[in-house]
């Protein structure tokens, strides 16, 4: 009910924040008598879409703390808590990024790197992956969320998302207005029922097209974070045993914010189009191959 209650709140504190941005970049009325106005058009999708995606990709950290009620552990006096702390900032050594966040929550089988910048990110593992795997199993976790963290992946997926946003929100409406002054002969001054109904279907067509892309990419950068892990790890192998181990657990369900930089999902049937991570087989099989 907390998650539900917090992804309300947050779409709508973020829905009034761009459309008063909108407005002050006066890019909020690209309809006129003329028609569209496509750069005030273009303007306003840039701003919808990636405005909220750089939103929520700022609050990332305070969010995913919040929605999983992750503590952080670094300065911790407890054995194991220090063993993870000390993990990642070998990890983060090699990788060449600032010492991050570690955290620990209560849960299934999980892990995930989340905030804004490399230099300044969150690592948090849950308590079901510490009790179901061995500690060089769990060091190839940690060492697949450093590489995520490494690699800028949560910027990269903000980025190729508002990519994807600023498409629909631009399409849809152009496309609308077509419908409606060519198609079904609106002639009178600004926009009919058609534009409004059309631009309503085609952002959800549209938008499950742009999911589609967006979880590809994530599936190809969850392959590059296997294969990071295993070089920080010097051996393959640790990763092989830890998404084996995963393979037979439920690794629960993450907040939506930060289930794309977890470690495990479970996709199948039409659904893993649009799924964030592949098959954990096909991972085991690409590692396996790698040189």
């Amino acid at each position: 009910m907390k998650r539900i209650l917090l992804f309300v709140v947050t779409n709508l504190a973020v829905m009034l924040v761009l459309g008063i941005v909108a407005s002050l970049l006066g890019v909020g009325n690209y309809l006129n008598a003329n028609g569209l106005n496509l750069g005030a058009l273009l303007g306003f999708a840039a701003v919808m879409g990636f405005g909220g995606a750089i939103i929520s990709l700022l609050m990332s950290k305070p969010m995913a703390k919040w929605s999983t009620g992750a503590t952080v552990i670094n300065g911790s006096n407890d054995s194991t808590h220090r063993w993870i702390v000390a993990t990642v900032e070998r990890f983060a050594h090699t990788a060449g990024i600032t010492m991050p966040e570690v955290a620990l929550y209560e849960g299934e089988p999980n892990a995930f790197a989340t905030g804004a910048f490399k230099n300044s990110a969150l690592v948090a593992v849950s308590s079901g992956l510490l009790q179901s795997m061995n500690r060089e199993e769990v060091e190839a976790v940690i060492g697949h969320e450093i590489t995520h963290v490494a690699n800028g992946d949560m910027v990269t997926m903000t980025l190729i998302q508002g990519v994807m946003n600023t498409f629909v929100v631009f399409l849809s409406r152009v496309i609308g207005w077509f419908v409606d002054k060519a198609v079904l002969r609106n002639e009178r001054d600004g926009v009919g029922i058609g534009y409004y109904v059309t631009t309503l279907v085609l952002q959800l067509v549209l938008g499950v097209l742009a999911a589609v892309i967006v979880a590809w990419f994530s599936r190809w950068r969850e392959y590059r974070a296997d294969a990071g892990s295993a070089q920080l790890m010097g051996d393959k192998r640790p990763m092989i045993n830890a998404l084996a181990r995963l393979g037979g657990l439920d690794p629960g369900q993450l907040p939506q914010s930060v289930a794309a930089m977890g470690i495990s999902g479970r996709p199948s049937g039409v659904m893993a189009l649009f799924s964030s991570h592949p098959p954990i087989e096909d991972r085991i099989r690409a590692l396996q191959q790698a040189q």
